[in-house]
């Protein structure tokens, strides 16, 4: 894989990364997990308190994942399914645009986790850096 191909692996792993840790962020501690829950709750998310806890997880430590390229198929695959539930939890049937409580953001953000799940986290990555010591890398058959 090029130079090149590894450093836009790792601009944009970073990118998702810092987005879902902020997302992630907020649920516990910006807004607050009570909070939350209640927003889960409001929505109709199953098991509102179990759900926010789970998806506020898998956005902080996944996010955190993400950015250090740290067994990113596991974090990609929990995060898109993470993305696949807030839009059919919370934007389907308003449209596409956020300002519209459409599902812009988490399809963006879905599509570029399961861009990673097939990618993998490039050269310049914890995954990267451990290569063929990991299990995934050597099921792939996309180069390291």
């Amino acid at each position: 894989m090029s130079i090149l191909r590894n450093l836009l692996i790792l601009v944009a792993r970073v990118g998702l990364g810092i987005v879902f840790v902020a997302h992630g962020w907020q649920k516990f501690f910006t807004n607050g997990i009570a909070a939350t829950q209640q927003g889960f709750e409001s929505m109709g998310a199953p098991l509102p308190g179990l759900s926010a806890i789970i998806a506020a997880t898998i956005e902080l430590v996944g996010g955190a994942g993400l950015i250090f390229g740290a067994i990113t198929p596991v974090w990609a695959a929990l995060l898109f399914a993470n993305m696949t539930g807030a839009y059919l939890v919370a934007h389907i049937g308003k449209g596409l645009f956020v300002s519209e409580g459409g599902g812009e953001l988490v399809v963006a953000l879905g599509a570029g986790a399961l861009l990673l799940l097939c990618t993998g986290a490039g050269r310049f990555s914890v995954d990267g850096i451990l290569g063929r010591r990991v299990p995934w890398h050597r099921l792939s058959t996309v180069p390291a």
